[in-house]
């Protein structure tokens, strides 16, 4: 066994525990590496969106669009809502009361293709019955901001779909529910339409200081390894026998 003395104490390292702790500060090392880079791809999918805010608007049409290209750009689009295929998304709290976000599909002009639009929050009524919402008749044209349809993974309970009531817009099962021909974005609607929606959209927050915590967290996590690691191989050397 390795020894290593100093001032009254000695350093008795013991292999399993030694490649342990490498392997624990190895990881965690690892971790926080991942968690800087992910911090650093959402600062530059910040940027992009400051950006892309202050550039025009993109018209979608009829033809299938590139999701990634889109994402996060003011669009335009032009065609005819279909209430029928409205749903109302749970739990979105606007100036802390809970309510829905509406979303309803508009037809594109000259296509069976459809665009699902947000078109902004409702109040929840009291019984927690659907509320009344207008939709503009005939054809319309909406501006707003491409987003990405939501993921399984954010949904908060088993119970995600209840008739028209939804917890998240998820791409594949709203297609099987209504059948329809869909763009792969959702846009979240900032023209103005008389349906008494409110469409106050926050700025996207991506969640950069999130990844910088985990990182400080997985960091903290290797250097307290790397002490105990030390503390507990540090004895004090016997006192020599008179």
């Amino acid at each position: 066994m390795l020894s290593i003395g100093f001032a009254g104490f000695e350093f008795r390292p013991r292999l399993g525990w030694t490649l342990a702790a490498a392997a624990g500060i190895a990881l965690t090392l690892a971790l926080g590496q991942w968690q800087v880079g992910r911090a650093q791809y959402k600062e530059a999918l910040q940027a992009r969106y400051d950006q892309l805010g202050r550039q025009p608007a993109v018209s979608i049409g009829p033809d299938p669009v590139d999701r990634d290209s889109l994402l996060l750009r003011r669009v335009e689009l032009r065609g005819t809502f279909e209430p029928k295929y409205t749903v109302f998304i749970d739990n979105r709290i606007y100036r802390h009361q809970p309510g829905f976000h509406v979303a309803t599909p508009l037809r594109i002009t000259g296509s069976d293709r459809r665009v699902l639009v947000n078109r902004g929050w409702v109040a929840s009524p009291r019984d927690r019955s659907l509320p009344e919402v207008r939709t503009p008749a005939g054809e319309q044209t909406v501006q707003g901001v491409a987003v990405a349809w939501s993921e399984r993974y954010l949904e908060l309970s088993t119970k995600v779909a209840e008739g028209n009531i939804w917890q998240n817009l998820v791409y594949e099962r709203y297609r099987q529910a209504t059948g329809l021909e869909l763009q792969p974005v959702v846009v979240q609607q900032t023209s103005a339409a008389d349906d008494g929606l409110v469409r106050e959209w926050n700025r996207p927050d991506l969640g950069r200081n999130t990844h910088l915590a985990y990182a400080f967290q997985w960091y903290a996590l290797s250097l307290a390894i790397l002490v105990y690691y030390l503390v507990s191989h540090v004895k004090r050397k016997p006192s020599p026998k008179p």
